[in-house]
């Protein structure tokens, strides 16, 4: 019987990208209907080589540059879904899908319920969002504007053993799945991630819609997702000091949304903050709250807030978009402030 200590482990020289990779050439050796197809993910193996040497492995026909035309490889990812393959389509940025969003919400989320079933799309858009620096046109997150279309299931993981299990889910799933990757944690190695380091070499899924605590903690709940629980980690590290213990949630998916994680863990520290490096206005953080709250009644906590990027498109200038951006300082700022309500 093999025990987790016996288990064999990515080198913690790795970095988030190659075991992505991983992930995906694990699951294409285990089922040759999975095809990638996207523009540079052959030869240069992604922009952030997350598809790094699959086109060697696996050959041209499998793994496929295409043309700068999203429009166009989507739609041919929805035809092979329909064919019986299992595409996972790659949108180098999260930010371009509104030139192929009528093949994502029209054609891949639709088919299977106007079909009642007997068309199913089987497909992953894999695609990397957050702010580096990259100014308004690629620098957003989009996860909540994924969730708000019906049809598909939202992913963003926060550290490298979810990022592996829940590729893999996302690949073996029958329904489709927006897997969205962090653009500032795709080169970290494993060793400098604080949670989630540990990845074993093997096939493993992390099921999709399932959120984790990540610290516990008795004064505050801090629900959020993707490179904000790093955040969040290093400002519930900081409050310590301060005498305010904190519990991080790790979202990790935000459709199915588990809002009775959140709700058990806010039940009891007695509040929530919820951060998102999405847009908070008609997004995930006040979907959460208002779940979080049917669940519990709304007296059952002492206090309940939002952190996230206010409704203006994310600044060029490095300095301003930390402006409007969550980060460690101003997640602690907003629970100093939710504690101090009382």
């Amino acid at each position: 019987m093999t025990t987790a200590t016996d288990t064999p482990m990515l080198s913690p020289s790795f970095n988030l990208s190659r075991v992505i990779a991983d992930a995906i050439k694990l699951e294409m050796e285990a089922d040759e209907r999975i095809v990638v197809l996207g523009e540079d993910v052959g030869r240069q193996g992604g922009v952030f080589g997350s598809t790094r040497g699959l086109q060697k492995a696996f050959g041209d026909r499998r793994v496929r540059d295409m043309p700068i035309s999203e429009m166009a490889f989507t739609g041919m990812g929805v035809g092979l879904a329909m064919s019986g393959y299992r595409p996972m389509i790659e949108i180098m940025f999260v930010d371009f899908i509104g030139v192929c969003l009528e093949q994502v919400y029209n054609a891949i989320a639709k088919n299977p319920y106007m079909s009642g079933g007997r068309v199913p799309m089987p497909v992953v858009i894999k695609t990397a969002g957050g702010c580096i620096g990259s100014a308004a046109q690629h620098s957003q997150c989009l996860w909540g504007t994924f969730a708000h279309l019906p049809g598909m299931h939202v992913v963003a993981p926060s550290s490298p053993y979810d990022a592996k299990g829940l590729m893999a889910a996302a690949l073996r799933s029958d329904d489709p799945v927006i897997y969205i990757e962090h653009k500032g944690l795709l080169l970290s190695k494993l060793g400098d991630f604080p949670h989630g380091a540990e990845v074993p070499k093997g096939r493993y899924t992390v099921p999709i819609g399932e959120a984790a605590t990540v610290r516990d903690g008795r004064d505050v709940t801090i629900a959020t997702l993707s490179a904000s629980v790093r955040d969040a980690l290093v400002a519930a590290d900081e409050l310590a000091g301060q005498g305010i213990d904190v519990e991080v949630v790790d979202l990790r998916s935000v459709v199915p949304l588990d809002a009775d994680h959140v709700a058990a863990s806010a039940a009891r520290t007695g509040r929530l903050l919820v951060v998102d490096e999405d847009y908070l206005g008609f997004g995930l953080s006040g979907e959460l709250i208002t779940r979080v709250l049917e669940l519990l009644g709304p007296g059952a906590l002492r206090g309940i807030a939002r952190h996230g990027v206010a409704n203006v498109p994310i600044p060029a200038a490095r300095s301003l978009e930390q402006a409007v951006v969550p980060g460690s300082a101003s997640i602690a700022a907003a629970v100093r402030e939710l504690v101090a309500r009382g």
